[in-house]
C-alpha cells in the first residue's frame, strides 16, 4: 500500500480538506508517525502535522505559534517533496500556499482555509466518501478542541505514570 494510503493519512486528508479540523489532522498523523518514524523529526509526516498546527494556531489568531510552526512545515517539507508521503498530491501548490500562509499570518490577517489538491485519482476518491461521512461540524468546537474534548483519560493516564514513579 502507498503510505499516503493508509487509513490515517487518508484520515488526516479528509479532515484538512473536509471539515478543516486541524487538531484531527494532528491526533490522526501523530498516531501514524509514531508507527513509521517515531522520534524522527525530520520526517514528512512531521511537516504535515506541523502544517496542521500551524493552521490551527492561526485560526485560534495565535499568529506568533502559527508563524512559528509554518516555518518549520515548509522546511520540512521542502525538504521531502521527492519523498512517497508527497508523491500523491500538488507538491508546487501546497508549498506555494504554506508560504502565502506565512506570508498572511505575518500581516495578522483573518484565517482563511485552504485545501491540499490530491493528484491520485484512487486517494482522492477515498478522501471524498471519507469526507461525505463525516459528522456536521461545530466551528467553536473544532476552533477550541484542545481545550473543549474530554481529557479525563489523559489525565488519569499521566497520574498514574507519576505515581508509579514514586
Amino acid at each position: 500500500m502507498h503510505p499516503m494510503h493508509h487509513p490515517l493519512f487518508v484520515q488526516f486528508l479528509t479532515y484538512f480538506n473536509g471539515n478543516q479540523d486541524y487538531f484531527e489532522c494532528h491526533e490522526v498523523l501523530e498516531e501514524y508517525w509514531k508507527v513509521v518514524a517515531p522520534r524522527d523529526k525530520k520526517h514528512p509526516l512531521t511537516g504535515w502535522i506541523q502544517l496542521a498546527t500551524g493552521l490551527y494556531h492561526w485560526r485560534r489568531d495565535n499568529f506568533k505559534g502559527a508563524h512559528t510552526i509554518l516555518k518549520k512545515a515548509e522546511r520540512t517539507l521542502s525538504a521531502s517533496v521527492y519523498n512517497p508521503f508527497l508523491e500523491e498530491i500538488n507538491t508546487q501548490d501546497l508549498l506555494q500556499k504554506i508560504h502565502l500562509t506565512q506570508e498572511h499570518v505575518s500581516n495578522h490577517e483573518l484565517f482563511s482555509c485552504w485545501y491540499i489538491e490530491i493528484t491520485s485519482q484512487s486517494l482522492k476518491e477515498k478522501v471524498e466518501h471519507s469526507i461525505s461521512l463525516l459528522p456536521p461540524s461545530d466551528n467553536y468546537f473544532i476552533q477550541n478542541k484542545h481545550m473543549l474534548r474530554d481529557r479525563s483519560n489523559i489525565l488519569l493516564t499521566r497520574d498514574e505514570k507519576r505515581r508509579s514513579r514514586h
